[in-house]
């Protein structure tokens, strides 16, 4: 697609016109929050006044996900419903609902109403002021673990040192993207996602809120930290090839001073006849050598797999099925 199909500026409606504003939420296995987070969502919408819609995204869900959103369809047909064909994982679910979002504005939540839904109201205002991203900021993390909040808080300073572009400290998911750049996002390619940073690479007038995230309602997160690992590694390996340079710069160093420890080595035979030292130090300087060149395959590895990812080109998602509203008709597509 090319760059001149998106849209430049913001549509100006009339002054009778409303914004119709989509809140996407992707979840998986989340039934204990669905009821209390439509309904939160619900109540924060009808006050803005505005045309609405809410897209849920069910990731594979193993619970009665899927049955407590039909009943919240049943309840207002406002409600879309994009029921993947299996656990896709978070990145490829919301960008699904993004895809699937018909307003003028899109915000993502979470379903574990950890982002609260009363930032719908601060996001869209700064909207109406003509930002197209607005960030919701985390100034603080209730019920996360002190080691929880300082890699991620290390992640973002290491990810934005490393990075090419500024990727917003401490914002999760939650923000609003405008309409321009939604149809931005819907040019890029890439299967492997980082979905954070796609957002701050758009670009556009940007902007930010903070609030306090709250601990999660019910259930346990799906988020382990070796899931949490492996998309600091996309996140890392998407925007920035630092890692690549810094196992060349790397090699360099040690070739230079095991060059500049040869001359001494030489010197010291012939000046003081000193015998080259033996076997500890051969078999620390092999081991050491090693390792580097282990972790040099293993960075550059981590880049090839995702090349090898993207040059399979399959589908970011498969939806099984879809309970969506169009031009206020009813569709089911099978």
């Amino acid at each position: 697609m090319e760059s001149e199909n998106i849209p430049l500026k913001n549509e100006k409606k009339q002054e009778n016109e409303l914004y119709r504003i989509s809140v996407v939420i992707p979840c998986y296995n989340e039934s204990a929050n669905i009821s209390s987070l439509f309904d939160r969502t619900q109540a924060v919408l009808q006050k803005l006044a505005q045309r609405w819609e809410i897209v849920f995204v069910n990731d594979g869900s193993s619970d009665d996900t899927l049955l407590q959103l039909l009943a919240l369809r049943d309840r207002d047909d406002r409600v879309t419903i994009i029921n993947l064909s299996r656990n896709f994982g978070k990145e490829a679910a919301l960008s699904a609902g993004l895809d699937h979002a018909t307003g003028d504005v899109a915000i993502p939540l979470d379903a574990d109403l950890q982002d609260p839904p009363e930032l719908i109201q601060p996001l869209f205002a700064k909207f109406l002021e003509g930002y197209d991203v607005v960030n919701a900021v985390r100034q603080r993390r209730l019920g996360e673990s002190y080691a929880k909040r300082m890699s991620s808080f290390l992640f973002y300073r290491v990810l934005n040192r490393m990075s090419t572009i500024e990727i917003p400290h401490d914002a999760g998911d939650c923000r609003l993207l405008s309409r321009k750049v939604l149809e931005a996002l819907k040019c890029l390619p890439e299967r492997r996602r980082y979905m954070k940073g796609l957002f701050a690479w758009t670009g556009f007038k940007t902007t930010s809120i903070y609030y306090q995230r709250d601990a999660r309602q019910n259930g346990r997160s799906s988020w382990n930290y070796w899931r949490l690992w492996q998309l600091a590694l996309e996140g890392i390996t998407s925007f920035s090839h630092v890692p690549l340079q810094l196992a060349s710069y790397m090699g360099i160093m040690i070739a230079f001073t095991s060059f500049l420890y040869a001359i001494y080595l030489i010197i010291e035979t012939i000046c003081c006849g000193n015998s080259v030292k033996g076997y500890p130090s051969l078999m620390v300087t092999i081991l050491f050598l090693g390792g580097v060149q282990l972790i040099a395959l293993g960075m550059l590895g981590e880049y090839i797999s995702r090349i090898y990812e993207e040059s399979k080109q399959r589908p970011l998602y498969l939806i099984q099925d879809s309970w969506i509203n169009d031009t206020d008709n009813e569709r089911k597509n099978q």
